[in-house]
């Protein structure tokens, strides 16, 4: 008998492969052989494609039956197979054309009795296959939805494997992805909600203008959540590429909507302090998962109560926070997950955080100890460092309204409108972005206004990567005053903000 073949794709990551799937019968005694490094989740499918098939009416072959998997050696993950085995499996008992089935992908589960069931990943996996040249895929009905989110794929939605084995033989049409919903905007809190407060709000929009990390110390009840979580309500919407990105990254996580898939507003994520470090990094047995931080990715990434976190977790974000991804290497293979994130810390000041400074407890070491869980390298990645004091009145004195999230937001948009336009020719949306050589090089400040920077480096009162930092604060701020470039009293003022201790 021929050789039937079906393609799927393989997934590492959000880097995907497609695999091209082949069954051949005859040979041997009755029985199954399945190759090409499949996990357990993926070797069984091997009765749940039997039961499929003999429940959706088809005949199952009693030869011997070898299932190949190429490229053999990838490693094969997961479910998502299902669907083009038993359409291999029945192509090479000659119960369905082939025609279709070149330049077709199929993705999908399948349960014992015929449904194709969602799986996750269907996203990247698209993506990867419209790299590779596939023009047409099929994925449970759904995925379609989300499916629809990839251009140039013609993309059909299949509730049951019989409605895959019709349309092969040309007996019916497959369903076609409606017209995505609109998602209703979220609902985000107001920053005219805090009391109080000026310098840590002038903070949190410098940090918005800018994509700027930032840590709040105070104690408990002065506003540090409640600024950090209006922090997304002060970005910009993605773009269509972000969008693509965040989007891919929540689909392998399963937790799109069905009917709104894509992702437009920056994510925000807060893990309790009780969260591993595989799950904060990324990790696993096999192929590692990605973690929170790739959740976070193009948002806000809130570690509350951070000295709880411990050393070697907080530690492990360093390299993301440099280079914007995380590389994860196991012995079945090494994956990079985007981890392009503003991370925002808020911290009391000591372990017994009393309302007033003046009843703390802790002895100086104690005070030192706690806060020496944020370590000197981590901290050097964070921009701004902002000090909260408790407050002293629940009124407004001065009878003036706090500034609300839509009249501080249409400055924050403005300034990185200016900074995208500078740096557009160099792909770089965000001051947060800019690399240090192209700041002394291409943008380099005059003299005079980064004298005092250049006397804090003499003193080794800032390291070199908190003095390129220095400069990408300052031009933040030479943004928001509508500047064409920084001055000496910007450089001043990026070097106070660095310059604050956590204690």
């Amino acid at each position: 008998m021929p050789i039937g073949r079906a393609w799927s794709v393989a997934l590492v990551g959000l880097d995907g492969r497609l695999v091209e799937v082949e069954a051949d019968l005859g040979g041997g005694l009755p029985g199954i052989k399945l190759v090409g490094l499949p996990d357990a989740g993926l070797r069984e499918a091997k009765d749940r494609v039997r039961s499929a098939i003999r429940n959706s009416g088809q005949h199952w072959p009693e030869d011997k039956l070898t299932l190949g998997l190429f490229p053999a050696n990838l490693p094969k993950l997961g479910s998502g197979y299902d669907l083009a085995i038993a359409v291999a499996v029945l192509a090479s008992a000659g119960k369905v054309p082939a025609t279709r089935l070149l330049g077709t992908v199929l993705l999908g589960e399948l349960a014992l009795d015929g449904r194709v069931r969602e799986i996750r990943g269907v996203l990247p996996g698209l993506l990867a296959a419209r790299k590779a040249g596939v023009k047409r895929a099929i994925v449970p009905s759904h995925s379609l939805v989300e499916a629809a989110l990839v251009d140039g794929v013609e993309v059909y939605g299949a509730a049951r494997l019989r409605d895959v084995v019709a349309w092969l033989e040309g007996e019916n049409a497959l369903a076609r992805p409606d017209p995505p919903a609109e998602a209703a905007p979220p609902g985000v809190p107001d920053l005219a909600d805090v009391i109080g407060q000026p310098e840590a709000r002038w903070a949190l929009e410098v940090a918005a203008a800018g994509g700027h990390h930032l840590l709040l110390t105070g104690p408990p009840g002065v506003g540090k959540t409640m600024l950090a979580r209006r922090l997304p309500g002060l970005l910009p919407m993605l773009t269509a590429e972000e969008s693509l990105e965040v989007t891919a990254v929540h689909s392998v996580y399963g937790q799109l909507s069905p009917t709104a898939p894509l992702i437009k507003v920056p994510p925000f994520i807060a893990p309790h302090h009780s969260v591993s470090e595989a799950a904060l990094i990324g990790g696993g047995a096999g192929i590692a998962a990605p973690g929170l931080v790739s959740q976070a990715h193009r948002g806000v990434l809130f570690l509350d109560e951070a000295a709880e976190f411990g050393a070697q977790r907080l530690d492990s974000l360093r390299t993301a926070l440099e280079e914007g991804e995380v590389r994860i290497a196991r012995a079945r293979g090494s994956v990079r997950y985007p981890a392009r994130f503003q991370l925002i810390m808020a911290t009391n000041p000591c372990p017994c955080a009393p309302p007033r400074e003046t009843d703390c407890s802790c002895s100086p070491t104690e005070r030192r100890r706690y806060l020496s869980r944020l370590s000197g390298p981590l901290l050097d990645r964070v921009d701004l460092r902002v000090r909260l004091r408790p407050l002293t009145a629940m009124s407004r004195h001065d009878g003036r309204e706090p500034e609300s999230t839509e009249v501080v937001r249409k400055r924050v948009l403005a300034a990185r409108d200016r900074a995208a336009a500078r740096w557009s020719a160099h792909g770089w949306r965000t001051n947060a972005e800019v690399p240090g050589p192209a700041l002394h090089r291409e943008f380099a400040l005059p003299s005079g206004a980064t004298a005092l920077l250049d006397r804090s480096l003499e003193r080794g009162a800032i390291t070199a990567r908190g003095a390129d930092r220095c400069l990408r604060i300052a031009w933040t701020l030479a943004d928001l005053a509508e500047t064409g470039e920084p001055d000496a009293d910007h450089v001043a003022a990026a070097l106070e903000f660095r310059d604050r201790r956590a204690a």
